[in-house]
């Protein structure tokens, strides 16, 4: 419980600068007299901002208690509402970019984090993430159906991996098997940033299986996915520039907003239920993504 309180505290110590930052914003442009300017930028694409929010807050909420799936939820999501492959991952990993420095930041702090872990895992990540962007940014402008397709039948697989660990037993430990993390790193780097998530369950997953001790799996990853995720956002930048920041924004506040709650709610939520829930909410939005990019 020292644990969770530490890094709630981390949290909220985010939120409340995020808040002030915020309400600093707002009053100076409602001082200058431009909030019906603002309003009229977030009512852009069909209220896309508020929806933006929303899945944040959902995200968050279901990262925090599931310890991973955020960009599955927010990819799932956005192509489900007829986002570009390629600004649906450029969005999330410009908004994870600060949502895992915060969760990077708090597992430096609480220890949870081995250097050497770290650097094999996260040196070919970037150069997979590189790839795997420059990849989306090609593909996703030209061959847009195909691709949606392709990360929609991810999704599916991901959401019924998600839905399978609701009936898991406790395995044995004793079976440590070589992980070669150099390979993983580079999947995993490819992977998150051409189909938009994908690192959580596939590396962290992975180290769980393969017995490394789980704060240091979880922790280490988280870091090597912020130094993934900054590479990603960084390389969608320099190829299609911001235009959708009105996304990226409502995911980040939603995102910033739940996480110090996701952290209490942990504790409250009935974790199995939420794998079977989550699961098959993933699927059944993949398999409607999939039927509409191959009907329509």
């Amino acid at each position: 419980s020292m644990v969770i309180s530490r890094k709630i505290q981390i949290r909220l110590n985010v939120l409340f600068v995020t808040i002030a930052i915020l309400s600093v914003v707002v009053f100076s442009m409602f001082e200058l007299g431009y909030l019906d300017e603002l309003s009229t930028i977030l009512a852009k694409d069909n209220y896309i901002f508020y929806w933006m929010l929303l899945v944040g807050v959902f995200a968050e909420i279901v990262a925090g208690s599931m310890g991973m799936g955020y960009g599955v939820i927010c990819t799932t999501t956005l192509l489900f509402l007829n986002i570009p492959p390629h600004i649906v991952s450029a969005s999330i990993h410009s908004a994870e970019s600060f949502t895992t420095a915060a969760g990077s930041v708090s597992h430096i702090k609480l220890r949870n984090v081995s250097k050497s872990l770290v650097k094999k895992l996260a040196i070919p990540a970037v150069i997979g993430a590189i790839i795997g962007a420059l990849c989306l940014t090609y593909f996703g402008e030209y061959y847009a159906k195909v691709t949606k397709t392709i990360i929609a039948f991810y999704t599916l697989y991901l959401g019924f991996q998600i839905f399978r660990n609701a009936f898991k037993k406790k395995q044995n430990r004793a079976l440590k098997r070589k992980t070669n993390l150099t390979r993983l790193g580079l999947l995993g780097g490819f992977i998150d940033s051409f189909a938009g998530g994908g690192w959580g369950p596939l590396v962290t997953g992975t180290l769980i299986k393969n017995s490394f001790t789980p704060r240091f799996a979880v922790g280490s990853s988280t870091v090597a996915k912020f130094i993934l995720t900054i590479t990603a956002a960084v390389t969608f930048f320099f190829t299609l520039g911001i235009q959708h920041w009105n996304i990226i924004l409502g995911l980040l506040i939603g995102g910033i907003l739940t996480a110090p709650f996701s952290a209490m709610l942990t504790a409250k939520l009935p974790v199995k239920n939420m794998f079977l829930i989550i699961g098959a909410l993933v699927m059944v939005m993949s398999c409607i993504t999939i039927y509409k990019s191959v009907f329509n």
